[in-house]
C-alpha cells in the first residue's frame, strides 16, 4: 500500500503496480464470484472480471435483464442462474442490486451466506443504514466494499479502452482474516485505476451527497438556472444551450479533467479570468449552505429514508417515468438533442 500526498493530506492508496492483476488472480483462484443483479453496476463488473480471467457467474431474475445477460454471453445453467442458486454456488457474493431490491431480497441472500463466504457491496447504503434496511450480515462472513467512482457503463468502456476507473474500498467485517486482500483483488479485477481507502459510512455519505450535488442534482439546477436566465433575456435556445452546456461538456470539461481548474483559469482570456475569479465566491457562498444541509440530511439517515419510502411505493416506477419525461421534454434538453445531432462526428 502506497502513501500518497493529496493537497498536503496523506492517504493510503493501492495501485496496479503494487497489486498487479496476477496477484489478484492468485488471491481469488479458488473463489466463485457471484454477481447478483445485472442492471447498473452488474454488467461492467461481471464482464471485466470474466475478461480478466476470474471465475464468475451471474444471478438474475428472469425477464429483460436476464435476456441482456444471455446476450452478453452468460449461459443459463452454466454461468447464469436464478438469484438464490447463484448465491448458493458463489463463495463471493457481489450484491449489486438496487438499494430497494437489496432490501427486498435480503432474506434470500442471507440464507446462502454460510461461514467463510464474502459479501461484497459497491455502495454502503444497505450496511450503513442497516437499522432502516434490515441488512445485517452473519458474524462469520467477510463484508467488504469496492465502489467504482462512476457508472457500470463507464467502468466497462474505460476497461475496453485499456484505462481504469478509480474506486474506493472498505472493510466492514473481517471474519476470515482475508477480507482486505479479497477486497483489493476484486477492486483490481473489476478494472479500478487505483483504490483508495474509506469506510462504508463515508462511502455512502459522500456518494449520496455527490449524486444530489455536483454530479447530478446541483449541476442540473445550475445549468437550468443559467439557461433560463439567457432565454428570459432574449437569447435563442441554441445560443443558451451552447453557452450553458455544450461549451462546458465538449470543450472545458476535458481540459480541466486533464489539467485541473487552476490550469483552466491560467489558460483562458483575461476577461474570463477576471470574471471567474470575481464570481466564484458568490456562487460558493450561495451554494455552501445548501451542501451543508444536504450532508446533514444524508448523515442523519433522513435522505436514505426518503429514498426507501419512495422506492417501496407500488407506483414508484410510474411516477419516476413522469418526472424523467418532464426533464427529457424540457426545452433545454430538447435543444440538447438537436445540438448533439449537429456535432461534426454525427454528420
Amino acid at each position: 500500500m502506497a502513501k500518497m500526498n493529496f493537497g498536503g493530506v496523506t492517504e493510503n492508496v493501492v495501485t496496479r503496480e503494487e497489486f498487479p492483476l496476477e496477484k489478484a488472480r492468485e488471491v481469488l483462484k479458488d473463489e466463485t464470484i457471484a454477481i447478483i443483479g445485472y442492471g447498473v453496476q452488474g454488467p461492467g463488473q461481471a464482464l471485466n472480471l470474466r475478461d480478466n480471467g476470474f471465475n464468475v457467474i451471474v444471478g438474475q431474475r428472469k425477464g429483460k435483464t436476464w435476456d441482456k445477460a444471455v446476450a452478453d454471453g452468460w449461459v443459463p445453467g452454466e454461468t447464469l442462474f436464478e438469484i438464490e442458486e447463484a448465491c448458493k454456488r458463489g463463495t463471493i457474493i457481489e450484491y449489486l442490486l438496487s438499494d430497494a431490491a437489496q432490501i427486498e431480497l435480503w432474506p434470500t441472500v442471507k440464507n446462502q451466506l454460510t461461514k467463510g463466504k464474502t459479501l461484497y457491496f459497491s455502495h454502503g447504503f444497505g450496511i450503513t443504514y442497516k437499522d432502516r434496511t434490515g441488512i445485517v450480515p452473519p458474524a462469520d462472513v467477510d463484508v467488504i466494499l469496492v465502489a467504482p467512482k462512476g457508472s457500470g457503463t463507464s467502468l466497462r468502456r474505460m476497461f475496453l479502452e485499456g484505462r481504469g476507473l478509480n474506486s474506493s474500498y472498505a472493510i466492514f467485517q473481517d471474519a476470515t482474516g482475508k477480507a482486505k486482500d479479497r477486497a483489493i483483488a476484486l477492486g483490481i479485477g473489476v478494472g479500478s485505476g487505483y483504490l483508495f481507502e474509506t469506510t462504508f459510512e463515508k462511502e455512502v455519505f459522500s456518494d449520496l451527497t455527490g449524486e444530489r450535488g455536483t454530479l447530478m442534482g446541483a449541476i442540473q439546477g445550475i445549468l437550468q438556472a443559467q439557461y433560463d436566465t439567457l432565454r428570459e433575456n432574449g437569447h435563442s435556445p441554441s445560443e443558451a444551450f451552447n453557452e450553458t452546456v455544450e461549451e462546458l461538456t465538449q470543450s472545458l470539461m476535458p481540459l480541466f479533467a486533464e489539467n485541473g481548474m487552476d490550469w483552466m483559469y491560467a489558460n483562458c482570456s483575461t476577461t474570463a479570468q477576471r470574471g471567474a475569479l470575481d464570481w466564484k465566491d458568490p456562487f460558493y457562498n450561495a451554494t455552501k449552505p445548501v451542501f451543508d444541509k444536504l450532508y446533514e440530511e444524508v448523515k442523519t439517515g433522513r435522505e436514505a429514508q426518503r429514498s426507501i419510502d419512495s422506492n417501496s411505493q407500488e407506483d414508484y416506477r410510474e411516477k419516476l417515468n413522469e418526472e424523467l419525461k418532464e426533464l427529457r421534454e424540457s426545452e433545454m434538453w430538447q435543444t440538447g438533442a438537436v445540438v448533439r445531432k449537429l456535432r461534426p462526428e454525427n454528420n
